[in-house]
């Protein structure tokens, strides 16, 4: 699993994919979430503007990416 610091009270869905290699580009950030294929906290989210806080965990083919705080 791996661990990714914001310095903001919060970070959009598609900018976390692309942050941590998850996707390349925000096309396919955008593809992959509507699609259904990314795990908010384990429940699909097709919601790409989706806040995610520290303590969220955003899963997308088998890895898991932690949310914390870099404050």
């Amino acid at each position: 699993m791996d661990k990714i610091l914001i310095h903001t009270e919060y970070i959009k869905l598609d900018s976390l994919l692309k942050l941590a290699g998850l996707a390349e580009t925000g096309g396919e950030a955008k593809l992959l979430i509507q699609d259904g294929q990314v795990l908010v906290n384990g429940e699909a989210c097709t919601m790409r503007g989706k806040k995610l806080r520290a303590g969220d965990t955003v899963t997308l083919d088998g890895r898991t990416v932690t949310i914390g705080e870099g404050r």
